[in-house]
């Protein structure tokens, strides 16, 4: 019967695929995982579904096969062994951006404190991590400012931060043009970096400089084969130790200099 749990799920699989979707028997599985309120990776119950949740089932599956992102969908996704509520308009934490959390640990993996500052917070999912890590962990981060980043308040710009981590929107022109259905449901805001991709760390590079300590880093997340191009940027402004760090596929991922 197709109200079983594991019916459901097949039957799921079976309509993600006819959309052209992939990790359709991971998709199914998350989605009748949300539809039945169970943690990730639990065994499925043995009882039907019920009439509500077959058609909430049904509900997300068409919201899917429509390539509706599957982080809203859900309502929450996984970063960093936290867990993020995400919607309309936030952001998707992903993977890549781990990238960044463990090389900041790296850096203050000794020290009994941190003062820390993180740009275009989206989701917030950076600083949330960091501070549930790291020990010590004060600064913006305990505090929301809502405003432009290229005009931030003064107060901000006056303090001094251990480190200043940033995810800057990095799309380029080309890119924007060539966008998954499902990553252009993001906001446009959060992805696009202008023509080439580096807007936002020509600008934030030299005016977020005064606001790190002596010795401190300025972290940034980069796209795919911006690595170069960001060091450049850093070693312009004045950056020392400038390096990346790549990610779990080799990919440069993580850009930092130290003032």
């Amino acid at each position: 019967m197709v109200n079983t749990p594991r019916a459901a799920m097949q039957a799921v699989q079976q309509k993600l695929a006819e959309a052209g979707l992939d990790s359709v028997q991971f998709e199914s599985r998350i989605l009748l995982e949300t539809v039945l309120e169970l943690p990730c990776g639990a065994p499925l119950p043995q009882q039907p579904l019920t009439g509500a949740q077959q058609q909430r089932l049904a509900e997300l599956t068409a919201r899917r096969c429509a390539h509706e992102p599957l982080q809203y969908l859900c309502g929450t996704w996984e970063f960093f062994g936290l867990e993020f509520q995400v919607g309309e308009g936030v952001l998707i934490p992903r993977q890549d951006t781990e990238t960044l959390v463990e090389a900041v640990l790296e850096l203050r993996k000794n020290e009994p404190s941190t003062c820390l500052l993180d740009l275009c917070s989206g989701s917030g999912c950076i600083p949330s991590a960091l501070s549930v890590h790291l020990s010590g962990v004060t600064g913006a981060v305990l505090e929301l400012f809502a405003g432009d980043v290229l005009h931030p308040p003064a107060e901000l710009l006056h303090r001094q931060f251990h480190i200043i981590t940033c995810n800057p929107p990095y799309l380029t022109a080309a890119d924007m043009e060539q966008l998954q259905p499902e990553v252009a449901r993001e906001p446009e805001t959060a992805l696009f970096g202008g023509t080439d991709g580096l807007d936002f760390y020509r600008k934030l590079t030299p005016l977020w400089k005064p606001a790190l300590q002596p010795a401190g880093w300025l972290v940034y997340e980069v796209g795919a084969g911006q690595a170069p191009d960001v060091e450049a940027i850093l070693q312009k402004n004045g950056y020392a130790q400038v390096h990346t760090v790549p990610d779990l596929t080799g990919i440069g991922r993580v850009v930092l200099g130290q003032r």
